[in-house]
């Protein structure tokens, strides 16, 4: 009996021509963030292939299970799609209770795009090389402050896990946002961000950047290494995102909402805003279905031992 609802939705969904009407577009965080930014960039490109509208309904808390839980609750008819990322649908589903599994209640599209941390400090900072910041943080141990976007961010996990290459120890300081002010005014030391919030910084003058966290340089911020020229290759890893449907969603929905992506991701106005935005559109061959829920499984795999070795819990 619980199935036949679901299996009703499918065939109505098939019968009508879809999309019935715009789609809404669920975004974890607030409006404005990069995360936000980047879905309303990916959300105009589909638009001339769907013949409808995405709109964006941000819904901010609780590191983004609210909007993701609201996406695995709705109807599965492919008119309501999740924004998501390594914090919704990874580090959330070791670190807190939820009402929904981050991979058994979802459909993946596509992935849309990845970008570096970079490892930035206040200004002042003493250090001119990622081996030199290393060397003074062991030397002052407990005593520098790292600020993050809260427990299980992205942020926060390169931190600890930029602590568990190193040896060095100190404080997390946790955000809403990113504490990215509290950075440039010198009230916190460090920061593992992703690089569409700091690079604009880097290029400002106002913090100093050490290395990015990918496997080569960002074409916004030429200048800074990589990880593996600084010394610490071990240190890769990537702020990623990728859309999900609720479970359950008739697979011709999904082969045309991936085929929206693909297009959007192929347009030349849609790639340079999000390369602005110091991201990188994935490959081709990343954008399938397939692919973003090998992604999540190898995500998953890297990062629930070290949460649940740091005995990360919600705030």
């Amino acid at each position: 009996m619980a199935a036949a609802p679901v299996a009703a939705v499918s065939r109505i969904a098939r019968a009508q021509a879809y999309p019935a009407r715009p789609i809404t577009m669920v975004v974890p965080f607030p409006a404005g963030g990069p995360t936000d930014t980047i879905g309303r960039v990916v959300a105009e490109g589909m638009r001339a292939s769907l013949g409808q509208p995405v709109v964006i309904d941000n819904v901010g808390g609780a590191a983004g299970s609210l909007a993701t839980g609201k996406v695995a609750r709705a109807v599965p008819d492919g008119h309501t799609i999740g924004l998501g990322s390594g914090t919704t649908h990874v580090a959330n589903g070791a670190i807190y209770s939820l009402n929904y599994d981050v991979v058994s209640s979802f459909e993946p599209v596509s992935m849309l795009t990845i970008q570096p941390m970079v490892i930035v400090a206040k200004k002042t900072m003493q250090a001119d090389t990622l081996q030199d910041l290393i060397a003074w943080l062991r030397a002052n141990p407990d005593k520098a402050s790292q600020g993050t976007a809260g427990a299980g961010s992205t942020s926060h996990l390169a931190g600890i896990f930029f602590q568990m290459q190193t040896g060095a120890r100190y404080q997390f300081v946790p955000y809403r946002n990113t504490g990215m002010q509290d950075l440039m005014a010198g009230l916190i030391d460090l920061m593992i961000d992703p690089a569409a919030n700091s690079v604009p910084q880097v290029r400002a003058g106002t913090i100093k950047a050490y290395a990015v966290t990918g496997r080569h340089r960002s074409p916004a911020a030429p200048d800074v290494p990589t990880v593996d020229e600084a010394g610490l290759p071990a240190l890769q890893i990537t702020s990623w995102h990728g859309l999900w449907l609720p479970k359950g969603t008739p697979r011709d929905i999904i082969a045309k909402l991936n085929g929206a992506v693909v297009e959007a991701l192929a347009d030349p106005t849609v790639r340079r805003r999000l390369a602005d935005l110091a991201n990188e559109t994935v490959s081709r061959e990343q954008q399938t279905p397939a692919a973003l829920a090998a992604w999540q499984k190898a995500e998953i795999e890297k990062w629930w031992p070290i949460i649940k070795a740091a005995r990360i819990k919600a705030e």
